[in-house]
């Protein structure tokens, strides 16, 4: 028998998490079922399937998961974008603004080479800030961001706007309207 799912129903809702009015969106259901994981890492790369990828890079922490296996998939190396003081070498860092304040994300300064083409890869795109964060990290080291790769989009808090205003492709399987 064909299983006719589609990523989004392997997603599991959980309202008023982490506080009311809220709808998160787990993708763990996703991740631990084997066609599930399946069908969202071979969905994250299809679009870029031909297309120059020297690297993969990943947004802490659930974007280590997606991407490594991107990467895997691909036969090309992954790069993690972490939390500050992460990283045991030297690193870069990037601030960005969060609805309750601001962080900052790290890479080694030497993750990529200039010129190298990076696939970026996440869970989840709200408000885009970590993303652009982790873009213009590997833009400081000379390497070009040639698309972005996202499970879900929540289109109303515009983050594939902002990507999209920076000249970046989006690409997200599946999006939840009002979230």
């Amino acid at each position: 028998m064909l299983d006719h799912k589609q990523v989004q129903d392997y997603i599991r809702t959980i309202p008023n998490f982490p506080h009311d009015g809220i709808m998160f969106r787990d993708v763990t259901t996703l991740f631990q079922d084997p066609r599930g994981f399946r069908l969202a890492v071979d969905q994250l790369l299809a679009p870029f399937v031909g297309q120059r990828i020297d690297k993969v890079a990943g947004l802490e922490a659930r974007g280590f998961i997606l991407g490594g296996a991107v990467a895997h998939q691909l036969s090309k190396g992954f790069v993690p974008i972490r939390k500050a003081g992460k990283l045991p070498a030297r690193t870069i860092a990037q601030d960005y603004e969060l609805e309750y304040g601001r962080a900052t994300v790290e890479i080694h300064d030497d993750a990529f080479s200039p010129g190298e083409t990076v696939l970026l890869v996440d869970d989840l795109l709200a408000t885009g800030g970590t993303a652009e964060a982790g873009i213009k990290l590997i833009e400081r080291l000379g390497a070009e961001v040639m698309g972005t790769a996202f499970v879900v989009d929540l289109p109303d808090l515009g983050g594939r706007a902002r990507l999209e205003a920076m000249g970046m492709s989006v690409h997200a399987l599946c999006s939840y309207e009002g979230d």
